[in-house]
């Protein structure tokens, strides 16, 4: 296990999948450090420099370093990326307040709302660190399946950041030649679409698993994406930041793909398993069991209607058996198309 802290130029706090992912990536534009809590991980990072755990198969490159020790971590850091889950990403980064300097870029690359606040990841930052440089808080966000980034295929994603010269050196930091980065300076619609995304494809994994085909899953996305987009902007989000990367893309990807743990949790309640079971068997967290209810009481605050978000909250936490929820959204009352995206 690392026992010495490395200095570094970033600090990745998190170890998992896609924090492990991210640090291999920042790792080739300047010196980076990962801090992991589980000493088995830190070790095979720092000694093997692969994470079997998270990443299996997946070579890292050796000039990433890990370490244990949060503070140490932290403390020398020019940016420091929180890759923590959004439930316990105000814990992680509380343990660390002091380390963190006011002018460091923070740069959550979790997707979620904290479930007794309703805050989005960037909000806890600023409410954990009260004297931080509000215009240097970002997000990492977009259709980003950690396995096939990790793998080295090609991939785009979106720096949510509301000053426009911290957006651009944090774009210089992550971009690389497989890994494309754009700006964008809504950091409301960047993040609530990569909530509420999760919960949407809790809904399309939900399809899949009750055995239904394409035209099901494509209503689904489409009338998910209404839904992002309907909170979103109520929230103070760019209507033009949903049919972006950090909207559409992400929603593609989480909707579809085999590899999206949202999408497994609904697929494996389609066909029938118990929640916990479910969640039980994973290593990895799925954001949208967490977030589901903060969304919803985001909908219910602002007064919009959610449909198919409170389906999956009925399932997730009402008993209600995923089968109901196909009659529950295809008999509601007829609207114009349009209206619904606003």
């Amino acid at each position: 296990m690392a026992s010495a802290t490395p200095a570094a130029s970033v600090a990745v706090v998190g170890a998992g999948s896609w924090g492990t992912t991210v640090a291999g990536i920042v790792s080739g534009n300047a010196p980076t450090v990962i801090w992991g809590r589980d000493p088995a991980v830190v070790d095979d990072i720092a000694n093997r420099h692969r994470n079997a755990a998270y990443l299996p198969g997946v070579e890292l490159p050796p000039t990433l370093r890990a370490t244990d020790d949060l503070a140490g971590a932290c403390e020398s850091a020019r940016v420091v990326v929180m890759a923590v889950p959004s439930h316990g990403f105000r814990s992680v980064l509380s343990e660390v307040a002091g380390a963190v300097r006011p002018d460091v870029p923070v740069v959550s690359v979790a997707k979620g709302v904290e479930r007794d606040t309703l805050l989005r990841m960037t909000q806890i930052v600023l409410d954990v660190l009260p004297d931080h440089d509000p215009h240097r808080v970002a997000t990492l966000t977009g259709p980003n399946l950690a396995m096939e980034i990790a793998e080295g295929q090609p991939a785009a994603s979106v720096i949510g950041c509301a000053d426009g010269a911290t957006a651009a050196e944090l774009q210089r930091l992550f971009m690389t030649q497989r890994f494309r980065v754009y700006t964008n300076p809504d950091v409301v619609g960047c993040e609530i679409a990569g909530a509420l995304k999760n919960v949407i494809a809790i809904a399309a994994g939900i399809a899949h698993g009750l055995g239904y085909g394409d035209n099901t899953k494509a209503a689904l996305i489409t009338r998910g994406l209404a839904e992002l987009a309907r909170l979103g902007i109520a929230l103070g989000g760019d209507p033009l930041t949903f049919s972006g990367l950090a909207g559409m893309g992400d929603l593609v990807a989480t909707c579809t793909s085999d590899k999206s743990r949202n999408r497994t949790v609904g697929v494996a309640l389609g066909q029938g398993r118990k929640l916990d079971e479910i969640v039980a068997e994973m290593k990895m967290v799925a954001e949208g069991v967490k977030s589901t209810q903060a969304v919803l009481a985001l909908g219910e605050q602002e007064g919009l209607e959610l449909p198919i978000a409170e389906q999956v909250g009925a399932v997730l936490y009402e008993g209600v058996k995923p089968a109901e929820i196909v009659p529950a959204l295809m008999l509601r009352e007829a609207k114009p198309e349009l209206r619904g995206m606003r």
